[in-house]
């Protein structure tokens, strides 16, 4: 579920990587209960290098790309419902109609989701959760929380995704074993789109604090939607906590002036 906020995430991981050279050296105003979530970060490393990791390389390289592709539609197109939901809460009504088009549009057309002929169609795809939909409310994020097993969050993103969990047509699949099956098939085929990320957070010198700043950066992004005075001021400090210095703004250059016109004699 939320795939397409993970891929947000793994493009906003390639924009920092050259930021995560070195250690923090202070204490996360951010991140209170660092101790514990590194304890967790440690097991959900520790986890996917065992088993998530491979399985998710043995989809990749074993499932045919067409089928990959196909799937990944399914989810995203069911999941449809998540951003509907939260472009109401947000009072977003244009929004709202064209993801309602473009889940009909994939429904009926495009086999259930299979196919994408929405986007040929030129119909938007929006990106809204209720944790995004708390914070356009004016819910602060509280202190960065790492899940096990779900990875960066915070405590008003925890939040959210329960309530995003119950907006979605696959909670509500009686078999369980489809329950489940579609859970775990969900979850392989998003590790398996953030294979290309390994590398990026391997160089890092503190792989923990290089993933919680790309997470509240992206978060902070989606919910204010542009660059504040606030967010350069986390940016700045996630440049020093990885010790890269800020390349500073060029001066402007003065604007060439027009030659001045004689005055007439």
């Amino acid at each position: 579920m939320q795939a397409t906020m993970r891929v947000s995430l793994a493009g906003l991981l390639l924009l920092l990587a050259a930021c995560a050279s070195q250690a923090p050296t202070r204490s996360d105003p951010r991140d209170p209960w660092e101790r514990m979530n590194r304890a967790t970060y440690t097991f959900n490393d520790k986890f996917d290098k065992a088993i998530a990791r491979p399985v998710a390389r043995g989809y990749r390289a074993g499932v045919p790309h067409v089928v990959q592709t196909g799937i990944r539609n399914v989810f995203d197109n069911v999941d449809t419902t998540i951003t509907m939901l939260n472009d109401l809460l947000q009072g977003e009504f244009t929004p709202f109609m064209h993801d309602t088009s473009r889940l009909l549009v994939n429904t009926v057309i495009g086999l259930g989701g299979l196919l994408d002929p929405a986007t040929a169609m030129g119909i938007d795809k929006n990106d809204r959760d209720l944790g995004q939909t708390f914070g356009k409310w004016g819910v602060r994020p509280g202190p960065y929380l790492m899940l096990p097993f779900l990875g960066p969050s915070d405590v008003r993103d925890a939040f959210g995704r329960l309530g995003d969990a119950f907006s979605t047509p696959r909670s509500y699949i009686a078999n369980k074993y489809w329950n489940y099956g579609s859970w775990l098939l969900e979850k392989v085929d998003t590790r398996s789109r953030l294979l290309d990320t390994d590398q990026l957070i391997a160089k890092a010198y503190d792989p923990y604090a290089f993933l919680r700043n790309a997470y509240l950066q992206n978060r902070q992004f989606k919910v204010r939607g542009a660059t504040s005075h606030n967010e350069e001021e986390e940016e700045q400090k996630m440049l020093e906590e990885s010790g890269v210095e800020p390349s500073p703004q060029a001066p402007k250059e003065p604007e060439e002036q027009p030659p001045a016109t004689p005055p007439p004699k």
